[in-house]
């Protein structure tokens, strides 16, 4: 059941929210911790990489895929091949961002895999891995039969949301797990950039909220001869 609001004047306060988050990450990245490289003596620099794509990349590409078909005034085919292109941009640069935090801790000589954060990420971007191959086979190519697209749209759309809500709460727990680590070696716990992390992390929160709330809005009246759904 659709909130009793409409979904495009919502979409415009997550596009806004997108943009502030993007330049607040940016800041952080390349003001305050010296940039971003591939290759780097400074191996922060390699890390610095993973925040970036994980959230322009992943939580913020995702979002705007998930609301495509609420924010777009195009046809219902168009909205899907958006919505499917999207999804994958945002499932490889979310890999990259993974594979960013790896290359950072082995080169640095730090442990993979020992944080609640860690392990939540991988589950979700196996999972959303997952939900795009399945949205692909059966939405796009080959296609399932009609009866099955039926019976996969709210299953679909459930599992979507259930991964991007992991998926932004897990952004959440690695802003915070990284300001804690830069507290702890002398980045005041006052100071503009522990509160700009912190501001970065509402942001995301703010972000997926509206993302979410965009989903269940009303969309627009979609043509007679089209039916319309809210895929994610």
């Amino acid at each position: 059941m659709g909130l009793a609001v409409k979904a495009r004047p919502l979409t415009y306060v997550a596009h806004a929210l997108a943009v502030v988050g993007t330049v607040l990450v940016l800041v952080w990245t390349i003001h305050f911790r010296g940039g971003l490289a591939w290759e780097a003596t400074n191996k922060t620099l390699i890390f610095n990489i993973h925040p970036v794509l994980m959230l322009i990349g992943f939580i913020i590409l995702g979002g705007e895929a998930a609301v495509s078909y609420k924010s777009l005034p195009l046809k219902k085919e168009q909205k899907k091949v958006v919505h499917l292109i999207l999804h994958a941009v945002a499932l490889i640069l979310g890999i990259v961002g993974v594979y960013a935090a790896f290359k950072y801790h082995n080169e640095a000589g730090i442990d993979n895999l020992y944080s609640l954060h860690s392990w939540i990420g991988i589950g979700v971007i196996s999972l959303y891995a997952i939900q795009w191959i399945y949205g692909f086979i059966v939405f796009f190519y080959p296609g399932g039969s009609p009866g099955l697209r039926s019976e996969s749209v709210p299953w679909h759309v459930a599992f979507g949301l259930f991964v991007y809500v992991l998926a932004v709460a897990n952004a959440a727990i690695g802003f915070l797990e990284k300001l804690t680590f830069l507290e702890s070696s002398g980045v005041s716990k006052f100071g503009s950039e522990a509160y700009l992390v912190n501001f970065t992390a509402i942001t995301t929160i703010l972000y997926g909220v509206f993302v979410i709330i965009s989903i269940h809005a009303q969309g627009d009246p979609a043509p007679a001869d089209e039916y319309s759904y809210s895929a994610i």
